[in-house]
């Protein structure tokens, strides 16, 4: 059920912002925490991935912010969506993973102004937990599927074991074309 807010408009989650080609044959999914260095790596070889790959891939990111251990980490995430409302969502994005060693509120406001969100309730919204709901959903969703830790990456709907360098997704991303070529053929 997607999630209102208090004017009743629909809030746009991640599920449905994809980078790359929206008709790629493999598409991957990626579960990450804006605060963890690891992740920020990840995000790294995904950027050159979508890149490289060109008309074969697209991306989606969804929220599990470990705050546990990274005490910034879902208020950055809830910043992400708060710009997903503005059709910023992956500018935003590439912003947190570019800073994520600061993600306090100010700094979220000053990443929100530079990617070119506008609304003047962008650090009311984020105070208030607006988009909080939205990102649980990510995180509860995850957990439904058995994820504990990130980064995860599923591609094709199907796990990602091996490591997360970009040679390796590389080749995973090259056999999951093949394997839906043959499946078309």
């Amino acid at each position: 059920m997607p999630i209102k807010n208090d004017k009743n408009k629909e809030i746009i989650s991640t599920k449905g912002l994809w980078a790359g080609d929206p008709h790629a044959p493999v598409s991957m999914v990626f579960y990450g925490d804006y605060e963890s260095e690891e992740c920020a790596k990840v995000h790294r070889v995904m950027m050159k991935l979508l890149e490289s790959h060109g008309k074969k891939v697209r991306l989606n990111y969804r929220h599990f912010p470990m705050t546990q251990i990274h005490q910034h980490a879902h208020k950055a995430a809830e910043a992400a969506v708060a710009a997903a409302q503005e059709g910023k969502f992956w500018e935003m994005h590439n912003l947190l993973y570019a800073h994520n060693r600061r993600l306090g509120a100010i700094s979220l406001r000053e990443y929100a102004r530079e990617v070119g969100v506008t609304s003047k309730n962008f650090l009311p919204d984020l105070v208030e937990s607006k988009y909080g709901w939205t990102v649980r959903t990510d995180l509860l969703e995850a957990l439904d599927k058995g994820i504990r830790s990130v980064p995860t990456l599923y591609i094709n709907g199907e796990v990602y074991d091996g490591r997360l360098s970009q040679p390796e997704i590389s080749k995973a991303i090259d056999s999951a074309c093949s394997e839906v070529k043959r499946k078309r053929a």
